[in-house]
């Protein structure tokens, strides 16, 4: 058993938001789209939600992301739910790319959760997906009602404690042009489980702007820190980091190499995207390096790192070397 998803709309809107979804996240199975067109009446409309829901398996429970909340797509996916009471629908309506990114990752995350569940985890997402800049466009939200404790510890945690068993987390590593970007922040980040996403990089921990927006593109219920690489060798060594599992963001192979060689303890690396420039050699459509990128690759495995070449979560994983040899990279 699993969920089929159908993604459905007036006009060709369940379409172009499909394509933003699989950009993003990597395409999907059990995902159906229908659209209802102009010329199109509403028995149309009901084959068409009939014959998505026969691609399914016929024990999958059927979650529909709708358009509008009384419109023609809802009203016959509401039809069909109420003539086929033996099997699990939920119908969510409002569609947005938040809500079809969440959705993709509540499948992810756990394969046996329901639609009912699934659907209400997806409902809290595509809200706060709802966001304005400037940030005072935003409407105020009430300040939650919290119990004072005088014993709760405050301030900075002092130097030397030991949290957990004193070790930093790292969840996953990958090396990603863009660094923190909506395939990171909406696939990845859940993939990996992390509760903390760590940019290293000097040039840009010195850049406020960038600083600033990586912040902002880090996902509602997971912190973001832009560090330089040696700010990253301290806190991989620091005790107070022991509860923390971290997804850490480097632009370039090279920091990467820096890291480790510093004493960040990382198994394998996720070569998601290094943008072609002047001299590089593409290696596949989202990979370009140089014969020097090549030698630090090579760095690195000497040192015992795996790499694990994927831009999305969804994709196979490929042979670095094997990519780099057939390219012939100079």
């Amino acid at each position: 058993m699993g969920i089929g998803i159908i993604i459905a709309s007036h006009g060709k809107f369940a379409e172009g938001i499909h394509q933003s979804g699989s950009m993003i996240f990597g395409e999907q199975e059990k995902v159906q789209v229908v659209t209802f067109m102009p010329s199109e009446g509403p028995d149309d409309l009901y084959a068409h939600f009939t014959n998505a829901i026969a691609q399914f398996d016929a024990d999958d429970e059927i979650l529909v992301l709708a358009d509008l909340w009384s419109g023609s797509p809802f009203n016959q996916a509401s039809r069909i739910m109420g003539e086929n009471p033996e099997r699990k629908f939920a119908i969510i309506t409002g569609l947005n790319l938040p809500m079809l990114i969440q959705a993709y990752t509540e499948r992810m995350m756990d394969a046996s959760a329901g639609v009912e569940q699934v659907a209400a985890n997806i409902i809290k997402e595509a809200k706060e997906g709802i966001k304005a800049l400037p940030e005072e466009l935003n409407p105020a939200e009430a300040a939650p009602v919290v119990a004072k404790t005088s014993d709760a510890p405050q301030g900075a945690i002092p130097e030397g404690t030991v949290i957990g068993d004193g070790k930093l987390k790292i969840n996953l590593a990958r090396i990603d042009t863009r660094l923190l970007h909506g395939q990171v922040a909406t696939g990845w980040t859940p993939a990996s489980k992390a509760d903390r996403i760590i940019v290293a990089s000097d040039t840009v921990s010195q850049d406020e702007l960038r600083k600033q927006l990586i912040k902002q593109a880090a996902p509602g219920n997971v912190k973001a820190n832009v560090v330089p690489i040696q700010k990253l060798i301290d806190v991989s060594k620091d005790p107070r980091f022991g509860n923390t599992h971290a997804l850490i963001l480097f632009e370039t192979p090279q920091d990467a190499l820096r890291a480790i060689e510093g004493g960040v303890e990382i198994e394998e690396l996720n070569v998601g995207s290094m943008a072609h420039s002047t001299g590089k050699t593409m290696v596949n459509n989202v990979l370009s390096m140089d014969k020097d990128d090549v030698a630090v690759f090579e760095k690195l495995r000497d040192l015992g790192v795996k790499f694990d070449v994927r831009k999305v979560p969804n994709d196979s994983k490929k042979d670095l070397f094997d990519l780099i040899n057939k390219a012939n990279v100079k």
